[in-house]
């Protein structure tokens, strides 16, 4: 993931003042909302807790039987008095099933309440653990680590606590949140909320639909052990249905290839550069060039569109909650880049594998030198396209978002649509009617220089491992998929990497209040899952989407990375069951009491399955153990760029692809191996 370049300073620099001009900063002038907008029991202000089903109504339309509906006088504004537009996030059938859970318990001391951090995971699953996240489908309880907002230490009146869910929670699913025994800094145990005790204690008449609600939640808690007399607070929440995460994508993907049938995209070349040995020595050619996608978004399908839903209502919009894109008429021309390494010939033509960019970038990033050394070393010819929605065109839309989060709801729109396009771009590599029909991929006498007989693979880096995972949750041209620099998801991402820094900025002008901040990114999670990996991990790997192979994926963490939190890599693994390459750190390098609890060891070498392999750069620098980014110099240099310039790693990852195996290149040490 590429450091933010100088449009982002300008871009940033010109909204932090136009902001500051209106003279509107301080969040206290913000509309309330109307009482009923906001749940009665709640301790502090609207939409908290955060997820609750408090926010949702019934709806016999949807799979969960629930449409979320949350009031737009309720939503978070800005500093203008602009309050979201709720309208896409009332689309949805539930909340995100990586949502940050967020709560304001005022005088709440976590150390002395015992609850626990990013580095003791297990222990949320004790008996007497201060927080409770039961499953009530299956009864179990999830795991989870819980911090307060570093963010607003300054503000502890504005400071929520946040609790992570360490594995993605089930589909569809309801989730019962108990809060007991908390502390405060002196050791005394907090009070319950007067609102909470009062719904509690209601009886008879007196007793409100939301009491009766409130009393049946701490029954289903005193059954798993939580005694009504010590909670805090309890709520419930329902997760987002398979169809309502993964439908949209679903039905792009399925109404495009249906018309195409087996045959090749249409594309163009658009140059061709054959490179001496002398100017370089890895890559033969590169080929640039467009690939026709049938386009299932608004207008031109630039930045700020949205998805196209055919014959709709009124106000423009889907005509029900569930309604699926329809092609918008038009087509896209996607963008890519391949390179072809010298070590390809017609006796022995390249691997094919799809390459994904890192953050706010572009297919040139093939171009890096450890691309480049892999593409020559192990035969692989890299094609890449941009990821659309957060690609380098995408710089000021998506700088713009955070003054305006109304506008988000085009960034996992576009997304959906980058998916498509690598899809079609990977068919035009596999298919010899494709790519290796075209002189611009055959050598002199007309021979293809591809395999298009040994199938397609995908690697990715950074945002490329992130958006990656969901992509080949939907793809059915491969199977196989190296997931470098990995994580999910975005809402635990944000502000635990350097490269949030400028959004960070502009978010503290345009919503200065560190209780909406939190609110905004679980809000964007809710619709960022369309279009990135904690929507789909739970069919990654197993349990495949319908009409989709099932899938085995290799990750590569860099420990300690600046950039991509390795908490958010071992949700993922976790969730797609992927297996660890012990001994995965050097004694005393990590400050974990468990390190990489919940994920069990690689029972044996080779290993056909996933895994996930920690890469260990020399710098054993632990990172901020809350929601802030390793930016002082105590953290070291960032090891973000590590394991993919490692000869050893581009060996395990080139088997891996080829034959599914997960190889030991560490001789039994931490990789790498000296």
């Amino acid at each position: 993931m590429p450091r933010l370049n100088a449009r982002w300073a300008v871009f940033g620099t010109t909204v932090l003042l136009g902001l500051a001009l209106t003279g509107t900063a301080s969040f206290g002038a913000v509309p309330t909302a109307p009482k009923d907008a906001c749940d009665p029991v709640a301790p502090a202000g609207c939409m908290l807790p955060f997820p609750d089903n408090y926010y949702t109504v019934p709806d016999r339309q949807s799979a969960t039987g629930l449409r979320v509906h949350f009031d737009a006088a309720a939503m978070p504004a800005n500093v203008l008095g602009q309050h979201i537009d709720p309208t896409e996030w009332n689309r949805q059938d539930g909340f995100s099933p990586g949502e940050p859970i967020l709560v304001q318990v005022p005088g709440l001391d976590v150390a002395r309440s015992h609850i626990a951090p990013v580095t003791d995971v297990g222990s949320s699953l004790d008996a007497d653990a201060p927080i409770v996240l039961i499953n009530t489908r299956t009864g179990k309880r999830t795991p989870y680590w819980a911090e307060l907002d570093a963010h607003a230490a300054a503000q502890p009146d504005r400071q929520l606590l946040i609790i992570r869910p360490a594995v993605a929670m089930d589909e569809g699913a309801t989730y019962v949140v108990g809060l007991r025994d908390l502390r405060d800094s002196a050791g005394r145990t907090l009070r319950a909320p007067a609102s909470f005790s009062s719904a509690l204690d209601a009886q008879g008449r007196k007793r409100t639909t939301r009491d009766a609600q409130v009393q049946h939640l701490a029954g289903v808690l005193a059954a798993h052990g939580v005694h009504t007399r010590d909670l805090y607070l309890a709520w419930d929440f329902t997760i987002a249905s398979e169809q309502n995460l993964t439908g949209r994508v679903l039905a792009m993907r399925d109404t495009a290839f249906g018309s195409l049938g087996r045959a090749a995209p249409k594309f163009t070349v658009t140059s061709v550069t054959d490179y001496p040995a002398d100017q370089d020595p890895r890559i033969a050619r590169q080929v640039v060039g467009t690939v026709t996608v049938p386009s299932f978004l608004t207008g031109s399908g630039g930045p700020g569109s949205r998805l196209h839903y055919g014959p709709a209502s009124g106000n423009g919009l889907p005509a029900t909650p569930d309604a699926l894109p329809t092609p918008s008429g038009t087509n896209l021309q996607a963008d890519f880049v391949c390179n072809i390494p010298r070590s390809a010939d017609a006796a022995h033509p390249a691997h094919l594998s799809l390459y994904g960019h890192g953050l706010l970038g572009s297919p040139t990033e093939v171009n890096a030198g450890n691309v480049k050394d892999m593409s020559e070393g192990h035969d692989f010819m890299f094609c890449a396209t941009s990821w659309i929605g957060l690609a380098a065109d995408d710089v000021n839309f998506v700088s713009g978002v955070w003054t305006d989060v109304s506008q988000f709801p085009a960034v996992p729109d576009r997304l959906q649509q980058s998916f498509l396009n690598f899809l079609f771009l990977g068919r035009d590599m596999d298919t010899a009617s494709g790519f290796a029909s075209n002189p611009a991929f055959q050598d002199a006498k007309g021979h293809s220089l591809l395999d298009v007989r040994g199938g397609l693979h995908y690697d990715g880096n950074s945002q490329g491992g992130i958006n990656g995972g969901a992509l080949t949750a939907i793809a059915q041209d491969y199977t196989r998929a190296v997931l470098g620099v990995p994580g999910m998801n975005y809402s635990t991402l944000l502000q635990r990497s350097v490269d949030f820094a400028p959004f960070q900025q502009i978010l503290d002008v345009s919503y200065p209040d560190p209780i909406n901040q939190q609110l905004l990114f679980g809000l964007v999670q809710m619709l960022w899952d369309r279009g990135e990996a904690d929507g789909y991990a739970q069919h990654i790997t197993s349990d495949p989407l319908p009409h989709t192979p099932n899938h085995t994926v290799l990750m590569h963490v860099a420990f300690a990375d600046h950039q991509v939190s390795n908490a958010a890599a071992e949700v993922e693994a976790r969730t797609i069951g992927a297996r660890l390459y012990q001994p995965a750190l050097a004694p005393g390098w990590t400050d974990e009491k468990q390190p990489y609890w919940g994920i069990p060891p690689l029972p044996n070498h080779p290993y056909q399955g996933s895994a996930m392999v920690v890469w260990n750069s020399g710098a054993a620098f632990n990172p901020p153990p809350t929601n802030l980014a390793p930016d002082q110099p105590q953290y070291g240099a960032d090891p973000h760029e590590f394991p993919r310039a490692q000869p050893q790693a581009q060996q395990q990852k080139a088997t891996f692809l080829l034959t599914g195996l997960v190889v030991n290149v560490c001789g039994g040490k931490p990789c790498p191996s000296s």
